[in-house]
């Protein structure tokens, strides 16, 4: 059996060692550290952080060549086992690699164990060796042969890096949904932490989850395991198939003293519930409901697909439509959760430039490098996905003939819980909608057309309004304010006002017709009929821009606003009720 022996003695140099032990070896044995994350479309290069590689059969030194920037053969004689040791610096609080210091630790397998090419399939054990006293470990790894306390196994080298692990001293709770056991631990949290609110709350999403796509069924995992890093700034979440590693902001959790409803708690717990949520969701959607093209992983390269759209964009539809369903937020909490997205994604140009199954494509290239034109070109297949999903689920219900759910649902049980393809959805669609639904996916998945979501929403019985438009939003434009550096331009969207006058990216706007500019709301008192003079400071230099009458957007579409319509007709609050209450 294939093992890995993961040393975490040298934390306060933040590096785990790593001894790999091979039976009966390749003559010419192949090993390969993933360049990506399954789940985090980004070639991260991990092997970046691999050092001091060296590998011994038999008691003779073996020679290991490099072949990449992450591949090595050994050459080997007999059938002695191949031992290869190496280490891995691991300083990054992401959920995606590795960490390790005098207080914590963390790793994802993607990050630490080599792959031994050729023997993928069968079985991998992993021992976690060095931990001080008082230092405990969560994952959702099975017990090893030995049932050590520390010892693990993986049936497959797939699941050994699908499953993270979390070291140290934490927090932990527990709970069962449908007959499965739950575990959630939570480190970095100040004193005044309240678990018990966390796990009642995580409990109703979780059975919320399970029904929705099982209806009285068992989850498909025996166990689950959250796993939530507490930091002073940071927000994420990565899905695996029996668990989830997350990160939040320590003021975002809930307090002992605080109030206990989540909607009362704060915006920022209510986003922690969201992201809970989500990478629950994904233990369904994603992480076995998988585009055809993840039917097998190449973890050397790019794994392209066109559907992020649906797998990111529905999870992102369904991850606040189940805080409603659960009950830890009404409909305006819901309602508000809904207009913000719809803002952001009305607020981009980039929507009538790119679609969202090519924003999926690009996804390696163009979503986790964002620059300072990513509004102009390009669209988030999280955020213009989830409102896809909201159209077709209003569009099923407008029509009468299913919804949403039916369809996840069919696709589920279809599939087996396996790979799909798009055609596959479109199928679904269409037995559950009576009808085919390909010029919707042509126009809003393919296409760039807008989305009729204010008239969807009406027939729910939901009014779309604006809010007046910030003067940000007026000119076309992006800033972050400060005491220390002023007003400065980060995004100039395409076709307003800051772009036609020259704004870019990087300018700070230091005033407005003579009058220092401390924040750009500021500069409305000074704009009178829309001319003005800017001045603005740029590469050291000071430059002067005219704003001429005219250019200025309208300021009455702002943000969007969606609240319950003052008097919606019987059959709008019908769907409305099921639409919200599922």
């Amino acid at each position: 059996m294939i093992g890995y022996r993961i040393d975490v003695a040298a934390r306060e140099s933040h590096t785990f060692a790593i001894e790999l032990s091979i039976p009966a070896p390749a003559a010419e044995q192949r090993l390969s550290l993933p360049v990506w994350i399954p789940g985090s479309y980004l070639v991260r290069e991990f092997a970046r952080h691999l050092s001091g590689l060296t590998a011994v059969q038999g008691g003779r030194a073996v020679t290991l060549r490099q072949l990449d920037k992450a591949s090595w053969v050994a050459t080997c004689r007999g059938d002695a086992p191949l031992v290869v040791r190496y280490r891995v610096y691991a300083f990054e609080t992401s959920v995606r690699a590795a960490f390790l210091n005098g207080e914590r630790g963390f790793f994802n397998g993607t990050s630490l164990c080599l792959r031994v090419e050729g023997r993928e399939a069968g079985p991998h054990a992993l021992s976690i060796v060095g931990l001080p006293a008082g230092w405990d470990v969560a994952t959702a790894f099975g017990p090893g042969p030995a049932a050590a306390p520390h010892d693990f196994l993986a049936p497959d080298y797939d699941t050994l890096v699908d499953t993270p692990v979390e070291l140290g001293r934490f927090w932990r709770g527990r709970f069962a949904v449908a007959g499965v056991a739950h575990e959630f631990v939570v480190a970095g949290a100040l004193p005044d932490f309240d678990g018990d609110q966390l796990l009642a709350d995580t409990q109703r999403l979780c059975e919320a989850g399970v029904r929705f796509w099982h209806a009285g069924g068992a989850p498909p995992f025996s166990r689950y395991v959250f796993m939530l890093n507490a930091l002073d700034e940071g927000r994420g979440g990565l899905e695996h198939g029996a668990s989830t590693a997350l990160l939040s902001p320590r003021r975002d959790l809930p307090r002992r003293s605080g109030p206990k409803a989540a909607a009362e708690v704060g915006e920022g717990y209510v986003g922690v519930l969201g992201l809970i949520a989500h990478e629950y969701f994904h233990a369904w959607s994603v992480k076995r409901l998988r585009p055809q093209d993840f039917a097998r992983l190449d973890y050397t390269r790019e794994n392209y697909t066109e559907l992020l759209w649906f797998f990111e964009g529905f999870t992102s539809y369904y991850d606040d439509l189940l805080l409603m369903r659960s009950g830890l937020i009404g409909p305006p909490q819901y309602l508000a959760l809904l207009a913000k997205t719809a803002t952001a994604v009305l607020a981009s140009p980039g929507r009538r430039v790119q679609s969202v199954a090519a924003a999926s494509f690009d996804a390696w290239v163009k979503y986790y490098r964002a620059d300072e034109n990513t509004p102009n070109a390009t669209i988030s297949y999280y955020a213009k996905g989830s409102l896809v999903a909201l159209a077709l689920d209003l569009r099923l219900r407008a029509e009468g003939r299913g919804n949403l759910d039916e369809v996840m649902r069919r696709l589920w049980n279809e599939s087996g819980g396996g790979p799909v393809d798009e055609a596959a959805i479109a199928a679904a669609l269409e037995a559950v909608g009576g009808r085919s639904y390909a010029a919707e996916l042509a126009a809003w998945v393919h296409g760039t057309d807008e989305l009729p979501l204010e008239e969807l929403l009406e027939r729910v019985g939901v009014a779309w309004q604006w809010q007046p438009a910030t003067l940000a939003q007026r000119l076309g434009l992006r800033v972050a304010e400060s005491a220390l550096t002023g007003v400065k331009v980060t995004h100039v969207l395409a076709g307003g006002a800051a772009q036609r006058i020259g704004l870019a990216a990087g300018d700070e706007l230091i005033g407005v017709d003579g009058w220092r500019l401390r924040r750009l709301e500021d500069a409305l008192r000074c704009l009178g009929d829309g001319e003005a003079e800017l001045l603005v400071g740029r590469d050291q230099r000071l430059v002067r821009l005219a704003l001429e009458p005219g250019l200025l957007a309208p300021s009455d579409r702002g943000a969007v606003i969606l609240q319950p319509a003052e008097s919606p007709d019987a059959a709008s609050r019908v769907l409305f009720e099921a639409w919200t209450v599922g």
